[in-house]
C-alpha cells in the first residue's frame, strides 16, 4: 500500500458544521484563529468533522502527527512562511469551500533506530527520515535494501529517505528527485556525498526496507531524524513505509498535492 492519488473530491453530503481550529503560536495565526472562531465556532478536535490548521508546513506536520489514524481530515490555511501543504488563507464561506476540496491520503515512513547504548527508538515521518554526521568527521554508512547490500560504504554528510509528499522538501534541497504521489516510489538521496562522489541516489519501490548501518561509530557518530524525532549516536536505522497508519489532507480544487508536485518540477 502506498500514498493514495488525490484525484477524488472529499465526499461529504453537506457542508461540515463541526470545525476544530488549531493555530501555531504566531501573532498572524492567532489573530486569524480569533476571527475564524468568532465566525464559525470551535468544537473539540475529537468531535470535529474537519480540523482547520493555521500556520505553515511545520505546524501542519505537527497537527497531522497528532491526528494520525483518526478519521478526520485536516485542511491547512497558510499563516506561515512555507505553505506547500497549505491552502491560501480565506475566511469567507469556509464550509462551502471545504465541501469542494479534494483529498490526499498519506502514509508515513516508519523509522526504527538503534543507539550505541542498545536502546531502540521508533517514530513515524510524513516528510522524511534522514541521517546526518554529528561532528566534523564525514559519516560512513552502509546501505542495504531488502536485506541485500547495495552500497558498502557511503562517505557523506548524511542520507535520507523521503515520502512522495516529502520529496519536495529536504530531499529536493539535497538534489533528490521529485516523486508524484501515484508513483509508488521512495527517493533515497545522499546529502553532500564525498565517496562515491557522483552517486545521486536511487528510486526505490514503496514497499522497500532500507537499512543504514553506521561504520566507525565512535570516530564518526551519526544522528537520525524522523520529522520531529531525533536520535543521537545511532548504529543502525531501518526505514520502511508504514501502510497501516495514514492521514487525510484536504486541498482546494486545482491546488491538490499532486498538482503542486508537478508544478514544482517546472519551476525555476
Amino acid at each position: 500500500m502506498s500514498n493514495d492519488f488525490d484525484a477524488s473530491p472529499w465526499v461529504h453530503s453537506s457542508p461540515p458544521k463541526n470545525l476544530a481550529f488549531v493555530a501555531t503560536e504566531t501573532a498572524n495565526a492567532e489573530e486569524a484563529l480569533a476571527r475564524l472562531v468568532r465566525r464559525y465556532g470551535n468544537c473539540p478536535v475529537e468531535e470535529a468533522e474537519v480540523i482547520i490548521c493555521l500556520g505553515g508546513d511545520g505546524f501542519m506536520l505537527e497537527t497531522l502527527r497528532l491526528v494520525m489514524d483518526q478519521p478526520v481530515p485536516v485542511y491547512g490555511m497558510n499563516c506561515g512562511s512555507v505553505g506547500f501543504l497549505m491552502n491560501p488563507f480565506d475566511e469567507d464561506d469556509l464550509p462551502g469551500r471545504l465541501i469542494a476540496t479534494q483529498s490526499a491520503v498519506l502514509h508515513p515512513l516508519h523509522m526504527r533506530a538503534t543507539s550505541a547504548d542498545g536502546s531502540v527508538h521508533e517514530a513515524n515521518a510524513l516528510n522524511d527520515v534522514f541521517l546526518f554526521r554529528q561532528t566534523r568527521q564525514a559519516a560512513k554508512i552502509r546501505i542495504d535494501v531488502d536485506g541485500r547490500e547495495r552500497m558498502p560504504e557511503l562517505i557523506c554528510d548524511g542520507v535520507l529517505v523521503a515520502t512522495p509528499a516529502g520529496s519536495t522538501a529536504y530531499n529536493l534541497s539535497a538534489h533528490g528527485p521529485i516523486v508524484p504521489l501515484s508513483g509508488n516510489l521512495l527517493p533515497l538521496t545522499p546529502i553532500s556525498a564525498f565517496r562515491p562522489r557522483r552517486w545521486r541516489g536511487a528510486l526505490l519501490p514503496s514497499n522497500a526496507v532500507v537499512t543504514f548501518s553506521i561504520l566507525e561509530t565512535e570516530k564518526r557518530p551519526v544522528a537520525a531524524v524522523a520529522d520531529f524525532t531525533e536520535v543521537r549516536d545511532v548504529i543502525s536505522v531501518v526505514v520502511r513505509e508504514n501502510p497501516v497508519q495514514s492521514v487525510m489532507v484536504l486541498f482546494d480544487p486545482g491546488q491538490t498535492l499532486s498538482e503542486r508536485i508537478i508544478t514544482e518540477q517546472f519551476s525555476a
